[in-house]
């Protein structure tokens, strides 16, 4: 089991970053962006690690909840 509220970085936790991410990624995946929605989870990966504010390093519980959320299929990735 991941642990959403350990410190990621200077009192982020992945939640906090969830939070960030939530309306950003929502929008994006009910196909109100200008962005087509992600079709796999490399592309979500990407995005995430991209969009972080201030940490731009792969955090596997950010991942996991936002591929799970959209059950997003595709190559095996470090989530």
């Amino acid at each position: 089991m991941s642990n959403l509220h350990r410190e990621v970085w200077e009192g982020w936790t992945p939640q906090n970053f969830i939070d960030a991410l939530s309306g950003e990624i929502d929008m994006i995946m009910s196909g109100g962006s200008w962005r087509k929605p992600f079709e796999t989870k490399k592309e979500m990966i990407d995005y995430i690690i991209d969009h972080q504010p201030y940490y731009k390093k792969l955090i596997p519980e950010v991942n996991k909840y936002f591929i799970n959320r959209y059950s997003l299929k595709g190559e095996n990735t470090d989530a």
